[in-house]
């Protein structure tokens, strides 16, 4: 499995919300602080976006799609000088599966998902990213518009089994946006997410999530991605924030904390599944990287230490 999808499956993304809008006239609504990360599509007209802590609003047009990660209060409207009214106002439930006409509709449309995530393991990817991923190239857009005109095929003439074909919908797209993210190269990021961007990082990740259980060494990573040891040790600190065997370890560890919460695997199968001679190095490595014991984890301590490190 490959690092984006690996990182995605351990924190279980769950979409708890997804439909869609279409409005009218002038209008500013006012959204909340929100957990987990909200992704949207504008499919028709423009309308403007203003997150709380970004200095400048977007201006959005049909076909952009954007990601809020960061949970942050956030404004879509029409024109920014207008008061915003809170959205609960207009929208008396949640628009979980349908979708809402508002002021008559028919001057902006668009639909999108909202998913939380596993707790202790949320910031590995929210962490990374900034207030706001605009998706604005022609061709990302193009990867993304089959999902769209899906769910919006779906929202407006619901068929049997249509709850799930929406969720997968919303995944989907949740991928391929960060897929564009990637593709645009961000610059200046620090973690695995901006170093898989990176030709011989990215290969060295993948490696590491492939078998995370064998033993790998700084030399036999230079050697896989084609660099010398030293060069490679500089060049992996200096994207990632850690040194590859840390971020193996840590990878293990995140590995761990989910089988002991979800498997039922005894401690002493997980560690020598992920490549510890013994149980007792397990635990030592374990509780460096998440902060308490396996044991004391496996019971259920809602933890998040390991994921600051990220």
């Amino acid at each position: 499995m490959d690092p984006l999808s690996g990182v995605l499956s351990l924190l279980k993304p769950q979409n708890t919300m997804c439909g869609g809008f279409d409005v009218g006239g002038d209008w500013s609504l006012q959204f909340p602080e929100h957990d987990g990360i909200k992704c949207y599509a504008i499919v028709s007209g423009r309308c403007w976006l203003a997150v709380e802590g970004v200095a400048e609003a977007l201006h959005l047009r049909s076909g952009d799609c954007f990601l809020l990660p960061l949970g942050r209060p956030f404004r879509l409207t029409s024109d920014l000088s207008l008061p915003p009214v809170d959205f609960k106002s207009v929208y008396q439930r949640p628009l979980n599966g349908s979708f809402a006409v508002w002021n008559g509709g028919g001057d902006v449309s668009g639909v999108g998902g909202y998913f939380d995530f596993e707790k202790n393991y949320v910031s590995i990817l929210l962490g990374m990213l900034p207030p706001i991923v605009h998706i604005k190239k022609e061709a990302d857009k193009l990867a993304l518009r089959w999902s769209i005109e899906r769910m919006m095929a779906e929202l407006r003439e619901p068929q049997p089994g249509a709850a799930l074909v929406l969720q997968h919908l919303a995944h989907l797209m949740l991928v391929q946006a960060l897929r564009a993210f990637l593709a645009e190269g961000p610059a200046g990021g620090v973690g695995w997410l901006f170093a898989l961007a990176d030709e011989h990082i990215g290969q060295a990740i993948d490696a590491m999530h492939g078998d995370p259980a064998h033993p790998w060494t700084l030399r036999e990573l230079a050697d896989r991605v084609g660099m010398s040891r030293s060069a490679f040790a500089a060049r992996f600190k200096e994207t990632v924030g850690a040194t590859p065997i840390d971020y193996l370890t840590r990878w293990r560890m995140l590995l761990a904390g989910d089988r002991l919460k979800h498997s039922g695997d005894s401690i002493a199968a997980i560690s020598q599944a992920l490549g510890y001679e013994s149980e007792s190095a397990f635990s030592t490595a374990f509780k460096r990287v998440m902060g308490c014991s396996p044991r004391r984890y496996s019971r259920g301590l809602d933890l998040t230490s390991a994921t600051h490190s990220q």
